[in-house]
């Protein structure tokens, strides 16, 4: 897992990469949007499997029959 010094390191090595490759800056501006955006729909899509496995466990929990 990268710590933080670690991800600056690799963010400072791609911004290099796509300038020396001839990126302008708001072309790498519009591919970190892009980078944030997928990352935010990933994140929804986490949070939306987990509020959906908590829903299923709760209405287990209430559909079980009661033993007496």
């Amino acid at each position: 897992m990268l710590d933080v010094k670690g991800t600056k390191i690799l963010a400072k090595s791609l911004f290099k990469e796509l300038r020396g490759n001839g990126y302008s800056t708001n072309q790498i501006l519009s591919l970190s949007t892009e980078l944030i955006d997928l990352v935010t729909q990933d994140l929804k899509g986490e949070h939306a499997a987990a509020a959906a496995q908590a829903a299923a466990a709760q209405e287990s929990v209430v559909e079980a029959p009661r033993a007496l």
